[in-house]
């Protein structure tokens, strides 16, 4: 009896690994067998696809594969994140994620074509996107709380622009609308450089700007920079104040991020390996230094679980703001 239940026990030990082994796929040991896909929403040439074009140099050297950057940008990242989605679950594609695709287009959207926390798994949270309030330099205010009362007093609307769409700039902008009880006008522009550009020229009034995109024409003078969206000062540009202290907002923070993710059935040992690389090109001075000359925040990316955690707060976040704005399933 006992070495009949010992074979039984064998024979569904080895039914079972029959039935893990082609789930679990490659383990860490043998991964990456072949090039790695590194999908990016963002037009070729932009600041953002030279910065992960950097990464994936890094990531090759990393991995000892190749990793080859495609560009799937537009239509709220919802092309890119379907992308990853139609491949296989073995961590040789993956996505570069930002707070549209990961964590506000369930709520922008009536309907997705994705679930973001059944379908994607988070690898590395490793940078912070802040914007800066920029305005024209013609325009009579020197901080945001001079700003907030001059728009405030204007029998017209200022008008504001974004990039691609409204975004996470457009959000900042209406929220801050929201807050102090004031009205804009929305431009949207195709890309991020003409949308500051046009601030400068006189034809659009301010912007929460991208950083990176915006920095050269501050330092030249066209553009008067007022607050930065962020808690924490830019590294790049130490003097310009957080908007929540300067407006008296303590609560006001709105920033876009970027994570690397996979599909949800990755084999964790394999997401695993992916965090370790992230932190270790993340660890790198120059990196830091490339990131931080971007107007961009480097991050030390956390453990899988703590990036898990960290990506359901900011939806709850997302969820209250675009509810309050009148945003919610709009799109």
């Amino acid at each position: 009896m006992q070495r009949r239940a010992w074979l039984a026990l064998v024979a569904a030990a080895a039914s079972f690994a029959g039935l893990v082994a082609p789930a679990l796929g490659q383990g860490p040991s043998d991964f990456p067998s072949r090039p790695i896909t590194l999908i990016v929403p963002f037009q070729a040439g932009v600041s953002a696809d030279l910065l992960f074009r950097g990464i994936a140099e890094s990531a090759a050297k990393h991995l000892g594969q190749p990793v080859i950057v495609e560009n799937k940008p537009g239509g709220g990242f919802i092309s890119a994140t379907q992308s990853v989605l139609a491949a296989p679950p073995d961590g040789h594609t993956l996505l570069v994620a930002a707070p549209s695709n990961l964590s506000y287009n369930p709520i922008l959207y009536k309907q997705l074509p994705y679930d973001p926390e059944k379908d994607l798994a988070p690898i590395s949270h490793y940078l912070t996107s802040p914007f800066i309030l920029v305005v024209n330099p013609a325009l009579p205010v020197h901080t945001a709380a001079e700003f907030i009362q001059y728009a405030r007093e204007q029998p017209a609307p200022l008008s504001y622009s974004t990039p691609a769409g409204i975004g996470v700039p457009g959000f900042a902008v209406e929220a801050m609308a929201h807050r102090f009880g004031l009205k804009f006008n929305h431009v949207p522009y195709r890309s991020s450089p003409q949308s500051i550009v046009d601030i400068a020229s006189g034809h659009v009034h301010f912007a929460f700007a991208e950083a990176g995109a915006s920095q050269a024409l501050i330092r030249d003078g066209k553009l008067r920079a007022l607050a930065v969206s962020s808690h924490q000062r830019l590294p790049a540009h130490p003097s310009i104040p957080p908007f929540a202290e300067v407006a008296q907002a303590p609560d006001f923070e709105i920033v876009a991020w970027h994570m690397l993710v996979a599909r949800s059935a990755t084999p964790k040992p394999i997401l695993e390996r992916l965090n370790g690389d992230m932190k270790r090109i993340m660890a790198a001075p120059e990196m830091q230094q490339r990131m931080s000359n971007k107007g961009l925040i480097p991050l030390d990316p956390a453990p899988l679980a703590e990036t898990e955690r960290y990506i359901k707060s900011e939806t709850v976040k997302w969820r209250t703001l675009l509810t309050t704005i009148g945003l919610a399933g709009t799109q």
